[in-house]
C-alpha cells in the first residue's frame, strides 16, 4: 500500500466511524474454552459452532440454508457488511488484510510495518463493539511464496494489539494449507494468535491428524474449503488443469464436510465454505458456488443438507460426463482449425425438470495469479454453430486461431439451479 492509498483508507475509516457513531454498539462476547478435552467456542454465553460462508453476497440464501457466519478478508465496506450480517443473524470473521511478500510488502521496512499496525489499530477500535463481530482474522496466506519470517512477528504485534484493545473477540491467522514450519513459527513468533485458520481443498481430510502431529494444541477453523484446487488436479499435455464438474464438486464437498470438518469434534470449531459468490480464478466456474447471474450449483444442495439436515425440495441437475470428438476431459483433445467438432454432455435431473443448455467457448486463461489474487476473465470467442441439439450435444466449427481453449456448458433446470462442466482442447494444424 502506498502513501496515497494509506490516507484514502484512513478517510474511508473516518467516514465509517461517523456512521457507526450514530448508533451505540454493544459487543457480543466470544470466548474459547477447553472442556473435557474438547475446544468449544461460546458466543454470548452460548455454544457456537461455525457454519460459515466465505463472502458477503447472497446472504439471504446463506441464512435459509442454515449458515450462521460469514468471512471477510479486509475492512472494505465493513460497516455495511457488519450491519447486514447482524440484521440477518450472522456473525462475521472480520479479516485484516496483512501485507503479503508476494504482493510487494517488505517486512524489513519498519515504517511500513508500523503504519500497518497503526491502521489496524484504528480499524479494531472502530469496529470492535459491533455485535456482529465473531473474531479477527489477521492475515490470509501470508506464508504463500514468502521467505521473511518476520511476518509472524508483525502478525503477533497485531494480535497483541487486538487483545489489548478488544477483550471480547479472539484472534486468528490463516495459512495456505498446512506445514510443520508454519505451525512452529506461529507458536514461537505469534503466541497471541488464539485460533489457527487453514485454507485447504483436496487435502482437507486428514488435516486434523497433521495439525496435531505438527504440534498445534489449540482450536482451529477450516477457513476456506471447496473443490479440488487448480494446482491439485491432472493436467492436459499443454498444461491446462482439468476442472471437476459441478456434480463431482458436490460429492467432494459432502465427503470433506462429513469426514473432515464435522468428524473432528475435539479441536475443529467450524468452517467457512469457499466461495460464497462468483469469481474468475483459473476459470469462471472453478470456485464460485453461484454463477454470474446468481444461479446456484449442486454444491448448494449438499451444504443445505450438511447445515440443516434437510435436502432442498428441488435439486440441481447432474452432469455425468463431457467429451469433445469422443475424447473426455483427461484425454488431451486436439482438433484442427475450422474443424467440425462435436461436444456432448450427459446430463440428468433428479426432479425430471425440463433442462436448457448454454454453451460458451473461452480461450485458456493466461492471467493466472496466486493466493486468490484478482484475475481477468478471458473474452468469449464467437462460435460458428453447425447444429445445437439442445439436449447436451453441440456441433460447432473450431476457431481458426491455434491455441488452448475450453468449451463450457451450463445446464439450467428452471428452478434457480444449474450444472456446469467444461472441457479443455487444443487447436493445432
Amino acid at each position: 500500500m502506498n502513501i496515497a492509498q494509506y490516507f484514502i483508507s484512513l478517510v474511508l475509516l473516518c467516514i465509517s466511524s461517523m456512521a457507526i457513531g450514530q448508533t451505540p454498539m454493544q459487543p457480543v462476547k466470544v470466548e474459547l474454552k477447553e472442556e473435557n478435552g474438547k475446544w468449544q467456542l461460546y458466543r454470548g454465553g452460548e455454544p457456537y459452532y461455525i457454519k460459515g460462508v466465505g463472502g458477503h453476497t447472497h446472504l439471504d440464501n446463506a441464512v435459509a440454508y442454515g449458515a450462521n457466519s460469514l468471512r471477510t478478508w479486509a475492512a472494505n465496506d465493513a460497516i455495511s457488511i457488519l450491519d447486514e450480517a447482524h440484521e440477518k443473524g450472522l456473525s462475521v470473521l472480520f479479516g485484516l488484510w496483512v501485507g503479503c511478500e508476494r504482493q510487494g510488502f517488505d517486512y524489513d521496512d519498519t515504517k511500513a510495518v508500523e503504519a500497518q499496525l497503526e491502521r489496524f489499530t484504528e480499524v479494531v477500535k472502530t469496529y470492535k463493539d459491533h455485535p456482529a463481530i465473531l473474531m479477527w482474522g489477521i492475515g490470509n496466506e501470508t506464508d504463500l511464496f514468502y521467505s521473511d519470517f518476520k511476518v509472524w512477528n508483525a502478525i503477533n504485534d497485531i494480535a497483541k494489539m487486538v487483545h489489548e484493545v478488544d477483550p471480547n473477540h479472539p484472534t486468528m491467522t490463516v495459512t495456505a494449507g498446512l506445514d510443520v514450519a508454519e505451525v512452529q513459527l506461529i507458536k514461537e513468533r505469534a503466541p497471541h494468535i488464539d485460533v489457527y485458520g487453514i485454507n485447504t481443498y483436496a487435502g482437507l481430510i486428514g488435516i486434523d491428524r497433521e495439525l496435531r502431529a505438527f504440534g498445534w494444541e489449540g482450536p482451529y477453523v477450516i477457513t476456506e474449503w471447496g473443490p479440488n484446487g487448480h494446482w491439485e488436479v491432472p493436467k492436459t499435455d499443454w498444461g491446462a488443469p482439468v476442472e471437476q464438474t459441478s456434480s463431482e464438486k458436490a460429492e467432494s464437498y459432502k465427503k470433506r464436510y462429513d469426514k473432515g470438518i464435522a468428524a473432528d469434534e475435539e479441536m475443529c470449531i467450524g468452517s467457512y465454505v469457499f466461495l460464497w459468490g462468483h469469481k474468475q480464478e483459473t476459470t469462471p466456474t472453478w470456485y464460485g458456488l453461484f454463477l454470474e447471474d446468481g444461479t446456484e450449483t449442486a454444491v448448494m444442495d449438499v451444504l443445505e443438507y450438511s447445515w440443516s439436515g434437510k435436502w432442498p425440495e428441488n435439486q440441481s441437475p447432474n452432469i455425468k460426463s463431457i467429451s469433445i470428438e469422443g475424447i473426455d476431459r483427461y484425454g488431451s483433445a486436439y482438433v484442427k482449425p475450422g474443424q467440425s467438432c462435436t461436444v456432448e454432455a450427459l446430463v440428468t435431473d433428479p426432479d425430471m425438470d425440463q433442462l436448457t443448455f448454454k454453451w460458451e467457448l473461452l480461450p485458456e486463461s493466461t492471467d493466472i495469479k496466486s493466493g486468490g489474487d484478482a484475475e481477468s476473465r478471458p473474452d468469449a470467442v464467437d462460435v460458428s454453430i453447425i447444429e445445437d441439439k439442445r439436449s447436451g450435444k453441440l456441433i460447432f466449427k473450431a476457431p481458426k486461431k491455434e491455441g488452448a481453449y475450453r468449451m463450457f456448458v451450463y445446464v439450467y433446470d428452471g428452478h434457480g439451479n444449474a450444472a456446469t462442466a467444461n472441457i479443455p482442447f487444443f487447436i493445432k494444424k
